[in-house]
């Protein structure tokens, strides 16, 4: 068993990031999404940079240095989508006493599930956001990242579907927990 560490993400970290995003999307949303689903999540999910500028996007990487997953949370209004997907962003500030931090871009390569590393990507950014004074954490969350978000004490507030990308909407959820 590899030894895991952390740290926060870096420019240099964006090939290497992208591509493990790109294997989580292709690979893990299978038996929660049609193949048709899968396409078009490509366009809807993925990295916002603005995450990795404001130093609050986490890395979990082997002991080779190999990025296992990867998961950051937000002081500013947008819930979910990165650089290239269709979701509008919206970058101002929060107000960590009347609103809720954003979970975003939660990502395990598929060649490191079920070794706690989504679990241990998401304490981080917890964590990170208590500190900086959030009491809730909210997220969009995908049908194949519900099971573990449930587990770790998140509810499900409102399921919504995407933007179409040609004629398919992916389904998301709403979650929310109290940090």
């Amino acid at each position: 068993m590899p030894d895991f560490t952390h740290r926060l993400a870096q420019p240099h970290d964006l090939e290497a990031l992208r591509t493990v995003m790109h294997r989580a999307i292709a690979q893990l949303q299978h038996g929660f999404l049609t193949p048709e689903q899968v396409a078009a999540s490509h366009r809807v999910m993925g990295l916002d940079t603005q995450l990795i500028a404001d130093q609050t996007y986490f890395l979990v990487e082997d002991d080779a240095g190999t990025i296992a997953g990867c998961g950051g949370w937000s002081f500013r209004a947008t819930l979910y989508g990165g650089d290239a997907s269709i979701v509008a962003r919206e970058p101002q500030r929060l107000d960590p006493a009347r609103d809720a931090a954003k979970i975003r871009a939660m990502y395990t390569d598929p060649a490191f599930t079920r070794r706690g590393i989504g679990s241990r990507v998401l304490g981080l950014c917890e964590n990170a956001a208590r500190a900086a004074g959030f009491a809730r954490a909210e997220m969009m969350a995908t049908m194949a990242g519900v099971p573990l978000y449930e587990a770790c004490g998140y509810v499900q507030v409102e399921p919504i579907l995407s933007a179409p990308i040609g004629s398919i909407r992916v389904p998301l959820v709403r979650m929310e927990k109290s940090l």
